[in-house]
C-alpha cells in the first residue's frame, strides 16, 4: 500500500495488479484447490479428446454451429445490430451480466455473447462425453468451474460496472478494493458478509439458555422456557458436527430454536467441540458413546423422563441414525421418536459431492488429514463453495475485489465462513466407510461401539425433512432412509436447497413443501401421490411431534439439577472456538 499514488497514476498498471492480486487470494482462499482445478479439467478433457476420435462427428458438429454462431455475432455487429439481436443469452438465474451495459454497449455486448458461446460449446460438449458416470460427472464440473472462472466478469478491463465504478469515485473504489483484498490474504479466505455485525451471543445465537454438561465431544445446552408450561417429554437437536450449531439459532425471527421453545417444548442442543490436532484421533464411535449417548442419557435425568425425541440435520443426523442402531442392539429404548433433517443413511447418490469423491481423489485426502491431524474447516468450506462458484466465490471476487465494496451483514453467511475442523480417525472412517464403500446402508456392516447395527432395527416414529434442490444430501438420496427403517414414517419434501430449506420460519410462510406420498415404491411414486402444501414446513413438523411429547406441566424454573449444574451461559465457550 506504500505505493499508492505512483500505482494510481497508472491505471492500466494498477488494474492488471489488482487482477493478478485477485488470482493469488483465490489461490490462498482455496487452500490450492484452484491448482487441483486446472489439474482435473485439463485430466478430463485430455481423455474427452481421445475419446472423441471414436466419433468425432459430435466435435465436428459442435464447432461447426460455434462457428456460425460467431458469424452471426459479428454480422450482428458490422450492421449495428449486436444489441438488438443477441446470438447468445445467460441462462435464466445467472445475475453475472445484470447491469445494462453488458446488453446496452455493443463492445460489452459482443464480449458477453462470445463468452458465452464459448462457454456453452465447452459445457455442451462436455455434456455429450458419454464417458463412465464418475467421469462425466468430474468432466461437466470441473468444465464449469473453468467457464465460471473464465468469466470477464471476473476482471476488471472487461467489466463495465468496475470500469464505471473507479471513474466515478476517482480511483477509490479501486485502493478500497485493494484493502479489501489484502485483508482476505491476510486472513486466508474470501469474507462473504460484514462479519463486524455479528458477536455469539449478542446478535446471533441468542435463544436464552445454559450449559449443563460437556465433556471433550461436546457441550450439552438447555434452553429457558418461554411458556408457563411445557411438554414433558423433552426434545434434544443433534446438529451437524461439520458446521456449528448456531445455524438453527441465527436471528430471533429466524431462529428453529426459539421456534421450538416457543411451542412448549423443553429443548437440549448438542454443541460440537471444535477439535484441535490434539484430538486427532476422536472416532466416530466417540461421536456416538461420548457424544450422542452421554447427551440422551443427560437429557434424561435433567427432564427425569425415561424417554425423549430427537431432531437432527445432515451429518448430525447419520450420527443419530448409528446411535439408534447401536441402542437397538442393547435394547434401550430411551428415544421415542426423531426427526431427519436433510439427512443421507444410504450414501449411493452423494449429490454434487461426488465429483470429489472416488477412490483415488478420496486415498490422497485421507492420507493428507492422517498426516495433518484433522481435515481443516477451511478446506471443507472450499469444497461446499466450488459447488456454487459464482454466488460464493466469483460474486465476491468481483464484489469485494473489483469495485472495492463491502459485503452487506447476513447470517446465514456469517455461519457459513465459521468452519469447524474434523478429527483424522472419524474423518477418514466416515468418508471411506459411509460414502466410498456405504457400508451403513447394510446389515451388519459396519460395528459402532461393539456392536453389529443394521438400521432396519429402528422400529420408532420418525419424520424425514428433505429438500428438492438439496446438492449435498439429494432427496432421493435420503429418501431411501424410509425404505430402511422400520417404524411409521412421515416423508416431507420442502422447497429450496439443504440450508434454505430447512431455515424455512414459520413467521415468513414463505416459499411450499409437499406431504402425504405414498411410501414404499420409491421418490418418484411418492412425489406423484403427495399433496403441495404453501408455506413453512415447521408447523407441520410441530404438529407431528407434539403427540408425541407427553402431557403439559409446568415449565421448571432453573437449568439442570443437583447433578448437573448450569456451567456457564448459552451459546457456550465450544462454539465461540474459531479455525485459524
Amino acid at each position: 500500500m506504500e505505493n499508492n499514488s505512483n500505482i494510481l497514476s497508472n491505471p492500466q498498471e494498477f488494474i492488471n495488479y489488482l487482477n493478478q492480486e485477485s488470482k493469488k487470494v483465490l489461490e490462498i482462499y482455496s487452500q490450492g484447490k484452484s491448482e487441483d482445478m486446472f489439474k482435473q479439467f485439463t485430466q478430463s478433457w485430455t481423455e474427452l479428446a481421445a475419446r472423441s476420435f471414436e466419433d468425432p462427428s459430435v466435435w465436428v458438429r459442435a464447432i461447426t454451429d460455434y462457428q456460425q454462431a460467431q458469424i452471426n455475432l459479428w454480422q450482428n455487429i458490422l450492421t449495428g445490430k449486436s444489441v438488438e439481436k443477441p446470438v447468445a443469452e445467460p441462462q435464466k438465474g445467472d445475475r453475472r451480466f445484470a447491469a445494462e451495459e453488458w446488453s446496452q454497449n455493443p463492445v460489452f455486448s459482443y464480449i458477453k455473447q462470445s463468452y458465452l458461446l464459448t462457454s456453452n460449446l465447452l459445457n455442451d460438449m462436455a455434456a455429450n462425453a458419454k464417458l463412465s458416470d464418475s467421469e462425466q460427472k468430474k468432466l461437466e464440473f470441473y468444465t464449469q468451474q473453468y467457464t465460471d472462472a473464465m468469466s470477464p466478469t471476473n476482471f476488471a478491463l472487461t467489466n463495465p460496472e468496475v470500469l464505471q465504478q473507479a471513474l466515478e469515485t476517482k480511483g477509490q473504489s479501486l485502493i478500497d478494493g485493494l484493502q479489501n483484498l489484502l485483508g482476505d490474504v491476510e486472513k486466508g479466505r474470501i469474507t462473504m458478509t460484514d462479519e463486524a455485525a455479528f458477536t455469539l451471543g449478542e446478535n446471533i445465537a441468542t435463544s436464552e439458555g445454559a450449559v449443563v454438561f460437556e465433556n471433550e465431544m461436546l457441550q450439552l445446552i438447555q434452553y429457558k422456557p418461554s411458556t408457563e408450561q411445557v411438554y414433558s417429554r423433552p426434545t434434544l437437536i443433534v446438529p451437524p458436527c461439520i458446521n456449528k450449531f448456531y445455524i438453527l439459532d441465527l436471528q430471533e425471527h429466524n431462529s428453529y430454536v426459539k421456534y421450538c421453545v416457543d411451542q412448549g417444548m423443553t429443548v437440549f442442543l448438542i454443541s460440537w467441540v471444535n477439535p484441535t490436532v490434539e484430538q486427532r484421533n476422536i472416532s466416530w464411535d466417540d461421536y456416538v458413546e461420548n457424544g450422542t449417548l452421554k447427551a440422551i442419557e443427560a437429557v434424561k435425568k435433567i427432564t427425569e423422563q425415561d424417554k425423549i425425541n430427537c431432531v437432527s440435520w445432515c451429518i448430525g443426523g447419520t450420527i443419530l441414525a448409528s446411535t439408534l442402531a447401536v441402542m437397538a442392539k442393547r435394547k434401550d429404548e430411551s428415544v421415542a421418536s426423531a426427526t431427519f433433517l436433510t439427512t443421507l443413511t444410504d450414501f449411493t447418490d452423494p449429490g454434487d459431492l461426488s465429483v470429489f469423491i472416488d477412490e483415488q481423489q478420496v486415498k490422497q485426502l485421507t492420507q493428507k488429514v492422517d498426516d495433518e491431524g484433522l481435515l481443516n474447516g477451511r478446506n471443507l468450506a472450499t469444497a461446499f463453495n466450488m459447488l456454487r462458484s459464482n454466488d460464493l466465490v466469483w460474486s465476491y471476487v468481483v464484489n469485494n475485489y473489483l469495485k472495492g465494496q463491502n459485503p452487506a451483514p447476513f447470517d446465514i453467511l456469517y455461519w457459513n465462513s465459521d468452519s469447524t475442523n474434523l478429527p483424522a480417525k472419524m474423518y477418514n472412517f466416515y468418508i471411506n466407510e459411509m460414502y466410498i464403500n456405504n457400508k451403513l446402508a447394510q446389515p451388519g456392516g459396519l460395528t459402532i461401539c461393539g456392536e453389529s447395527i443394521d438400521l432396519r432395527d429402528i422400529k420408532i416414529p420418525v419424520y424425514f425433512l428433505s429438500t428438492i434442490e438439496d446438492h449435498i444430501a439429494p432427496w432421493k438420496g435420503t429418501f431411501k432412509g424410509t425404505e430402511m427403517m422400520q417404524g411409521k414414517i412421515e416423508f416431507v419434501l420442502g422447497a429450496s436447497g439443504h440450508v434454505a430449506g430447512v431455515i424455512n420460519p414459520a413467521s415468513k410462510n414463505r416459499r411450499n413443501y409437499w406431504t402425504g406420498g405414498e411410501l414404499g415404491q420409491g421418490p418418484d411414486h411418492w412425489l406423484e401421490t403427495a399433496e403441495r402444501q404453501e408455506g413453512s414446513w415447521w408447523p407441520n413438523w410441530a404438529k407431528w411431534l407434539k403427540p408425541k411429547a407427553g402431557k403439559k406441566v409446568d415449565a421448571p424454573k432453573d437449568y439442570g439439577n443437583a447433578e448437573f449444574k448450569a456451567i456457564e451461559a448459552a451459546p457456550g465457550r465450544y462454539v465461540a472456538s474459531r479455525v485459524d
